[in-house]
């Protein structure tokens, strides 16, 4: 059954997934990575594609910007297309000595500023967590890879452009980087009882200004890429 923003029908999507937050990403791991491959979403060109990668059924689909948007699509995915897993694949900000450019990073918590969790109604501050299994089988998958994976928590943010002059404030309390929608979708998966994962992809660094360009975090986060599909098969 359609939702406003997907068009798949039930038993069209995986029951796990990745969710990039750029559809151009989404269509690239498709067509790159996967065989078989059917387009099942093109609602609000969030692109949304189901394939097969080494002989196992796998989605990926775009998720846009910010804790709302990711809000919306895994709720929707968990809720209404009974998926069990999704791995969010993204790109980050560097905030800590210990990552740098084109480092791979998984969120195994997510500090935020954002007043998502909120609605939940719970009776002081909720800790935005990763699933251990995921996180294990991504570890695993990118040792086989000679990647080092760097592991521990991120900010999300609801800010891109940061006027406070203070985000650095979190790398002192342990955050390696910033992105955008880690801790919304880790709260949407608890809520479900479902399971989540963030890894992101350093594309620059807070600290020295260091970026990468526009095209390389569209369709150059193969390691990452490929981490992540070794870790679902």
């Amino acid at each position: 059954m359609a939702t406003p923003h997907n068009a798949a029908n039930r038993g069209d999507i995986a029951k796990t997934v990745l969710l990039p937050g750029d559809p151009l990403r989404a269509q690239f791991i498709a067509e790159n990575y996967l065989t078989d491959v059917v387009c099942y979403n093109t609602v609000r060109n969030m692109l949304g594609f189901t394939g097969l990668y080494k002989g196992q059924r796998v989605s990926v689909q775009g998720s846009g910007m910010g804790v709302p948007s990711i809000g919306i699509y895994s709720y929707e995915l968990y809720h209404e297309y009974d998926v069990d897993a999704i791995i969010r694949i993204g790109s980050a900000g560097g905030m800590s000595d210990r990552v740098k450019v084109r480092d791979l990073v998984a969120a195994v918590s997510a500090c935020t500023n954002s007043n998502f969790a909120a609605q939940y109604g719970l009776m002081g501050t909720y800790a935005p967590t990763a699933s251990y299994r995921l996180l294990k089988k991504v570890d695993q998958a990118a040792e086989k890879h000679g990647v080092e994976l760097k592991v521990g928590s991120v900010l999300t943010s609801d800010v891109f452009y940061d006027n406070s002059g203070r985000q650095l404030d979190w790398a002192r309390m342990g955050c390696l980087a910033v992105e955008m929608e880690a801790a919304g979708l880790y709260m949407v998966a608890a809520d479900a009882g479902k399971e989540a994962l963030c890894i992101c992809t350093i594309s620059d660094m807070i600290t020295t200004g260091e970026s990468l360009p526009a095209e390389e975090r569209q369709t150059g986060f193969r390691r990452m890429m490929e981490v992540a599909l070794d870790a679902i098969g």
